[in-house]
């Protein structure tokens, strides 16, 4: 069945620079592998097509079953020098959030 990703997981996002930062983390230990396995660098990149200009970067932390996902060349320039309405990055872990992704049919989706 198809979720979006706010089933199973919570995020936050930031920034640095012209790079947004968004950090998804699993509400339980065993959705941690259904992130691993849907939020690949390039789902993200397609995700935030018109938006992030850059690479993306993911860095796995399994101990707090989470992801990190750097998105260069998103914020334009950033804070101090962008036009952007969201040039500190804030709403990308809601637009992350938004993405619909594939999990099993039975999976308990309480937590």
């Amino acid at each position: 069945m198809r979720i979006p990703l706010s089933k199973i997981a919570h995020a936050r996002s930031g920034d640095k620079g012209d790079a947004a930062n968004c950090g998804v983390i699993a509400y339980k230990e065993e959705f941690y592998s259904l992130l691993c396995d849907a939020l690949t660098i390039e789902r993200v990149k397609e995700h935030f097509a018109g938006i992030c200009e850059g690479p993306v970067d993911r860095y796995e932390l399994p101990m707090l079953w989470a992801l990190n996902f750097v998105l260069h060349n998103t914020l334009g320039g950033g804070g101090t020098v962008s036009l952007k309405l969201d040039a500190q990055g804030k709403t990308i872990a809601t637009a992350m959030l938004q993405m619909e992704i594939e999990v099993p049919d039975d999976l308990d989706l309480s937590h």
